[in-house]
């Protein structure tokens, strides 16, 4: 039976952290994202600190890598990329429809379609409007930037101190110490295969996409990377960068060439290296470097990130996965735990 001085104590705890959401609120999204990366990344950081005998320099070297791979590239779409984007010629949507209008003068079903639904007005007031968008959200860049900063912070000053923190975490979970280990234990396995299967499809696939572009005139270094986290959109991803490249490059250049990035994009990205080459790299990650014995279905981690994205924008390809691998995970301790007694 819970005594007076318990339920001062849980006001008091509860007013505490009233008092301190609303003083850290700007930055919870922050702490999250930084959060979840730390126990993404918490088996090598381990690993690493053994390994050169120091915590705050394993600290600073991921933290390093981190702002390397993930937000370098980040801050250089959000320059680079709004720049060519807005600098885009709005005309070439009316070469592109008027040279399909006249391929499909031959067969009337599709000739039909196209006059009817390849309407120039229409297509290049929705691009204005995407680029308006695009232009309002340069202008945010500056919040952006913030986000991406106190990110880096608190995920280095969490990776410096990670043992404190999973063991605080674990003190505040309503279970023994036993449970609370294997829960956090599932998470941060879980949130490591999401976390690496990110990292090598948007490298992996955006290096050879970057590598094929510049052949043609392009800017690699600005495609690769646009197409590596476009690539991380399930289905449709790839397809939404080297389709209208494509399209450009049959109104400027030639047919020849148009066909031979699509025929690459298709054949070479999305089937040999998607569909093969890649889940051999991450299983490779996962079992020979990481040791890990999480397991999670690939449609799984592609359906969170879609749906992380949809309702948190860009913080949703790490907040996705990272929500529907705490679900997995906790449904399968509980079950582990409890399921025998409620059946």
């Amino acid at each position: 039976m819970l005594k007076k001085n318990d339920y001062i104590i849980a006001l008091l705890f509860a007013f505490a952290m009233i008092g301190a959401y609303s003083i850290y609120q700007p930055f919870l999204l922050s702490m999250v994202v930084a959060l979840l990366l730390t126990m993404a990344t918490a088996n090598i950081q381990h690993n690493m600190s053994i390994r050169i005998d120091s915590e705050q320099l394993s600290a600073i070297i991921l933290t390093v890598l981190l702002f390397i791979i993930l937000f370098v590239p980040i801050i250089y779409i959000a320059t680079i990329g709004v720049q060519a984007v807005v600098s885009f010629d709005v005309q070439i949507v009316t070469k592109i429809t008027s040279k399909i209008i006249e391929l499909t003068k031959e067969s009337p079903f599709m000739h039909k379609w196209a006059v009817e639904y390849l309407d120039n007005e229409q297509i290049i007031e929705t691009i204005k409007t995407s680029m308006d968008t695009i232009t309002q959200a340069g202008t945010q860049g500056v919040s952006f930037i913030k986000n991406v900063f106190f990110v880096i912070v608190f995920y280095y000053i969490l990776n410096r101190y990670a043992d404190k923190l999973f063991a605080l975490l674990t003190s505040f979970l309503p279970m023994n110490d036993e449970e609370g280990n294997k829960i956090l234990k599932e998470i941060s396995s879980t949130m490591e295969i999401v976390f690496y299967s990110i990292i090598v499809t948007a490298i992996f696939e955006g290096l050879l996409f970057g590598i094929v572009i510049s052949f043609f005139g392009y800017n690699g270094l600005l495609f690769g990377m646009i197409y590596g986290f476009a690539s991380l959109i399930p289905f449709i991803g790839g397809t939404i960068v080297w389709l209208p490249l494509s399209l450009h490059l049959w109104v400027n250049t030639s047919a020849n060439s148009a066909l031979i990035l699509a025929i690459y994009s298709i054949v070479i990205i999305s089937i040999v290296a998607d569909t093969f080459i890649k889940p051999m790299i991450i299983r490779y990650i996962k079992d020979d470097i990481l040791h890990s014995s999480a397991r999670i279905n690939e449609l799984i981690i592609f359906f969170s990130i879609l749906a992380g994205m949809s309702s948190y924008g860009f913080w949703g390809m790490i907040l996705g996965p990272a929500i529907t691998s705490f679900l997995i995970a906790i449904s399968k301790i509980y079950i582990e735990l409890y399921g025998k007694e409620t059946l």
